[in-house]
C-alpha cells in the first residue's frame, strides 16, 4: 500500500471476519483404552537397543507422573528413584512451583528400573536422565514431540495434539477417575490453582 501496489490491505476483511474464541477448547487426553495400551507399550522389551529403551522410558514416566515437557527434559539422575519404597520423582522448584514429590505409577517402575540401570553403562557426560548425545545435551522439545508421537502412533491413537501435554491430561484424568480430589491431583501437576483439574474433571462428567 506505502509504495502503491495495493489500494487497500488484501488481508483486512479476513481480519475483520476472524473472531478470538470465546472458550478454551477441551483438553485432550488418552481415553482409557488407548492409555492401558501406551501402559503395555512403556514396559521393558527384549532385543530394544538404548534409544527405544529411552523412548519408552520418556513416555512412561510422562505418563506416570504428569509433568511438564520441560520438567522431562531437565530431569536429574539423583531426583528420579524407581527403586525406593515407594518409587518417586522429585521436582525441583522452578519458576512460580515449589519443589515436589510424585510417586512413581506402578506400571512405569519396570522401565524406568530398566533405563536407570542401562543409563549407568552409557558413556554419556552429565546427569540428566535422559538425553539424545553423549555430551549429555537435553533432549530438544521438537525431539521430545516426535517421540510421544511416534508412540500415540505405535498404539493407534491418533488426535489433533499428540505431545507430551496430552500425557499430563491423561496422568490427571486417571487421579480424578479413581477419586483422588482435584486440590491433591492439582498439586502433584505443580499448579496453583484447580482450574486445570477443573476442565478435565468435566470431561468425566459429560461421559456421567
Amino acid at each position: 500500500m506505502a509504495i502503491g501496489v495495493h489500494k487497500s490491505n488484501p488481508a483486512g476483511q479476513l481480519v475483520r471476519d476472524g473472531h478470538w474464541p470465546k472458550a478454551k477448547p477441551d483438553p485432550i487426553y488418552l481415553p482409557k483404552d488407548a492409555d492401558a495400551r501406551l501402559q503395555a507399550w512403556g514396559q521393558p522389551h527384549a532385543g530394544d537397543d538404548p534409544a527405544a529403551l529411552r523412548n519408552r522410558a520418556i513416555v512412561a514416566l510422562f505418563l506416570g507422573t504428569g509433568i511438564t515437557a520441560l520438567e522431562g527434559r531437565t530431569a536429574r539422575r539423583e531426583d528420579l528413584q524407581p527403586d525406593a519404597a515407594p518409587p518417586y520423582l522429585r521436582v525441583p522448584a522452578h519458576g512460580a512451583r515449589d519443589t515436589r514429590t510424585i510417586p512413581l505409577a506402578a506400571f512405569a517402575v519396570p522401565i524406568l528400573t530398566e533405563w536407570c540401570v542401562r543409563r549407568r553403562t552409557l558413556p554419556v557426560v552429565g546427569d540428566l536422565v535422559f538425553s539424545l548425545q553423549a555430551s549429555g545435551e537435553p533432549i530438544t522439545d521438537m525431539s521430545l514431540g516426535k517421540i510421544v508421537r511416534a508412540a500415540f502412533l505405535a498404539i493407534d491413537f491418533e488426535a489433533q495434539e499428540m505431545s507430551p501435554r496430552v500425557l499430563r491430561n491423561t496422568y490427571c484424568r486417571r487421579l480424578l477417575l479413581a477419586g483422588r480430589n482435584r486440590d491433591e491431583v492439582s498439586k502433584l501437576l505443580g499448579l496453583a490453582s484447580t482450574r486445570t483439574c477443573d476442565r478435565i474433571r468435566a470431561t468425566i462428567d459429560a461421559q456421567l
